[in-house]
């Protein structure tokens, strides 16, 4: 799209501005640990439970986990091309505003900046603040919740080397304690009751509805495959080290979802998990005897301080894009001398901190989850779009397989969305008033920047 002169025209800029630019920071490797951080929450360590009541096989289970991480690596593809055609940090904001329009950019960086990150942030910390009452036993869970978001918070707020190392650190402890508890698990013999070899009844269960719904919870789990976009314009070859991270990361997620959800099943009976929340924390007791409920415990917190510091870092990138061009949220746009945007990051960890202590952010993650996919449908989709409409742009990297890989990650996030919308109808419909809401604001700002615009000079 061209700026005409004279007039403000919001839409994502193919660079920041001079007032704002800073020195590309992020590493490769910082990026992809932002990725695998930003996917291993609790999702792994929660969901097995449920699904081993409606697929009673550990053949169609790692199935299972390995489709979810193919339609991850799906939308990757997809989302890495659009990154590298127009690489500047803020995720669906500024593909959508490319691929389609401001308004729809507006919309999805709206929920991104209000609560989209900020309820993960308040659930992961919630779920720190429980896991660790198994370590440090009569310890209230709000308080540690709260503790490790200003911990985090501050650290990158000091920004610079230590938020980058402080990242890259804390999740490659958190792969090493998760490689660990799969070396124990698979040497202390299996207690399971689960046969892994493939059987005459599976085609049938792979077919199931159980299967289908099953995967609409695993796809929860690896959600933040795309945590790398957010940040695409921090690094210093996008085209290259974009299509890296989020390949690697995700391949890597995949990978350990598959054997952790094969640990489970091998050290655990089917009995002890079906229908259980705490999946892990059983596993652990059968992996490790009585201390098992501690060490699962404190592996899950370890793992939770990279998550929430994975978020706390790519958030923000989403309202500072805003705030460089929107007059009305220009402040958030600052940054500090060591490029850390201040307001942005202070905002969403009040909003986050705010969340956890109303209790009500698992409510407002149900009613956004319509919303997200949404965005993240429309992303994929407009792949194809500019595929068609622009076919001569620029493209440092294009999609592998397209255009099946961006259609099997369609066609799934479809049926999730027409899932959602038939079993929680009222959040369903919470979610798409919050979409109304943003492309309203979206009008009404629009409409402000015109009427500044007639008031300068000319």
């Amino acid at each position: 799209m061209k700026v005409r002169t004279q007039k403000v025209v919001l839409m994502p800029m193919t660079g920041r501005s001079s007032a704002t630019r800073v020195s590309p920071t992020v590493s490769t490797r910082a990026a992809t640990s932002i990725v695998v951080a930003d996917m291993v929450g609790v999702g792994i360590f929660t969901t097995l439970g449920f699904q081993v009541t409606d697929i009673p096989s550990g053949f169609a289970l790692l199935l299972l986990w390995f489709v979810g991480g193919v339609v991850a690596l799906c939308g990757a593809f997809s989302y890495a091309e659009l990154a590298a055609m127009f690489p500047r940090s803020s995720g669906e904001y500024n593909f959508l505003t490319r691929a389609f329009s401001p308004a729809l950019g507006f919309m999805a960086g709206w929920l991104s900046a209000t609560v989209g990150f900020a309820a993960p942030v308040a659930l992961a910390a919630m779920a720190f603040g429980q896991y660790a009452g198994a370590v440090l036993p009569g310890v209230p869970a709000l308080p540690l919740g709260l503790a490790v978001v200003w911990f985090v918070t501050a650290v990158r707020l000091r920004g610079g080397d230590l938020a980058s190392r402080f990242q890259v650190g804390f999740t490659l402890l958190k792969l090493v304690l998760i490689l660990a508890f799969i070396v124990a698990g698979l040497a202390g013999g299996g207690g399971g009751s689960v046969s892994f070899a493939p059987s005459a009844s599976d085609p049938a269960r792979i077919f199931s509805a159980g299967f289908a719904l099953s995967l609409v919870f695993v796809m929860y789990a690896y959600s933040g495959w795309n945590a790398a976009t957010y940040i695409v314009g921090d690094l210093a070859d996008p085209a290259r080290s974009l299509p890296r991270a989020l390949f690697v990361g995700t391949g890597l997620v995949s990978a350990l979802y598959v054997t952790l959800t094969a640990v489970f099943l091998y050290t655990t009976p089917v009995a002890d998990i079906a229908g259980q929340i705490e999946v892990a924390l059983i596993s652990g007791r059968h992996v490790f005897g009585d201390a098992g409920g501690r060490i699962v415990g404190l592996l899950i917190c370890v793992g939770l301080i990279p998550t929430i510091g994975a978020m706390m870092w790519i958030g923000p990138s989403v309202t500072v894009a805003m705030g460089e061009d929107v007059p009305l949220l220009r402040r958030f746009a600052r940054r500090s001398p060591t490029g850390v945007p201040v307001a942005a990051v202070l905002v969403q960890a009040v909003v986050a901190s705010l969340l956890l202590l109303t209790r009500s952010f698992e409510a407002v993650l149900e009613f956004i989850q319509f919303g997200l996919l949404s965005c993240a449908f429309l992303t994929v989709l407009g792949v194809i779009k500019l595929r068609i409409t622009r076919p001569d742009q620029p493209r440092p990297f294009r999609a592998w397989g397209y255009p099946v890989t961006p259609l099997i990650f369609l066609t799934v996030t479809l049926f999730m969305l027409v899932h959602l919308a038939a079993s929680r109808p009222l959040q369903s419909f919470a979610g798409a008033v919050l979409m109304l809401v943003g492309l309203g604001l979206y009008a009404l700002t629009a409409a402000h920047a015109r009427r500044e615009a007639t008031k300068a000079p000319r």
